[in-house]
């Protein structure tokens, strides 16, 4: 009982919520570039929290079902079709045997997530089923899906058609604002060099994937050339010889010796993973009490959002 891959997209995988607790051996975290597209496609389905789904990006891909279950599609602007008929996304969709399954590509934003009623049934690899391809771990082999591959899901007969209302539903644009909160090296930046991130506008380069963003804009000097490699945190924001910034995402390496500028809230990092290369970057200062505030906002209002049950 599975779901086949009749053909993959440009970069389809296999996540849970993440790998955690194992940056001592060099495994990284992985899990959803947006996580709240993922915890919707879960919520929707009635899933256990971080139940495993298909990170689809920028679209292409083709399934068939070869069980009958739900399924629940989430993040960007994908068109989804079942058997050729287009279905509306943050929504469950019934499916049976034999159905096809598409995702177009997508017209604004670019990672979605396919899941399926009871999430993908998938050995996990040190405590997580997370596909990182660097590591080569996660997912089926810890590559990234391939046309052939059989996801195994369970047989699910009863599951509620809930569907988040347009309103509800997260707008992805073409620009994103960062909130960066200041970093122990923010020092090595003059006053000039913190003004100058600040007040310009980046763009997302063609060197962005799950490891991080590359951007391009004004050049941000710094008064040390490298340190000693340590401990990147999710977000970091290095400064590399060239000046260009990185932002750190899910799939970064666990040491670096680029200095860092500071780190960029979690909530505006994964807006930024939703961004494709030529998209805006704009910078701005906040503070750990100001980044505090903001994420228990942000949860707070998640979880007042009512999902709605269309009735067949």
């Amino acid at each position: 009982m599975s779901l086949a891959v009749i053909h993959s997209g440009v970069l389809d995988l296999l996540q849970d919520s993440g790998r955690f607790g194992a940056h001592r051996i060099g495994l990284t975290n992985g899990g959803p570039l947006d996580p709240e597209a993922f915890h919707y496609c879960n919520r929707l389905l009635a899933n256990a929290p971080g139940s495993t789904a298909v990170e689809i990006s920028f679209g292409g891909s083709h399934f068939r079902a070869q069980v009958d279950t739900y399924i629940c599609v989430t993040g960007a602007a994908m068109p989804l079709t079942i058997n050729g008929v287009e279905k509306p996304l943050w929504e469950v969709h019934r499916v049976a045997a034999g159905d096809d399954i598409k995702l177009d590509f997508a017209g604004r934003g670019c990672r979605c997530y396919l899941g399926v009623a009871d999430g993908f049934t998938v050995e996990p690899s040190f405590g997580s089923t997370a596909t990182v391809t660097r590591e080569h771990i996660g997912g089926l082999r810890g590559e990234k899906l391939k046309s052939g591959d059989l996801l195994p899901c369970a047989a699910v007969n009863t599951r509620k058609y809930l569907y988040l209302a347009a309103h509800l539903q997260p707008h992805y644009q073409d620009m994103v604002t960062l909130r960066v909160i200041p970093g122990y090296q923010q020092a090595h930046f003059s006053r000039l060099q913190q003004r100058r991130l600040f007040s310009h506008a980046y763009t997302v380069s063609e060197r962005c994937d799950r490891m991080g963003y590359r951007l391009e804009g004004p050049a941000i000097a710094c008064d040390i050339d490298g340190i000693l490699s340590e401990g990147i945190c999710f977000g970091a924001i290095q400064i590399p010889s060239d000046g260009q910034p990185i932002v750190l995402l899910n799939d970064r390496q666990t040491i670096g010796g680029y200095p860092k500028i500071g780190a960029a809230l979690s909530l505006d990092a994964a807006r930024l993973a939703q961004l494709r290369p030529g998209g805006t970057v704009h910078f701005a200062p906040i503070s750990p009490h100001g980044a505090h505030n903001a994420l228990h906002l942000a949860h707070s209002v998640a979880s007042r959002k009512p999902l709605l049950e269309r009735h067949p």
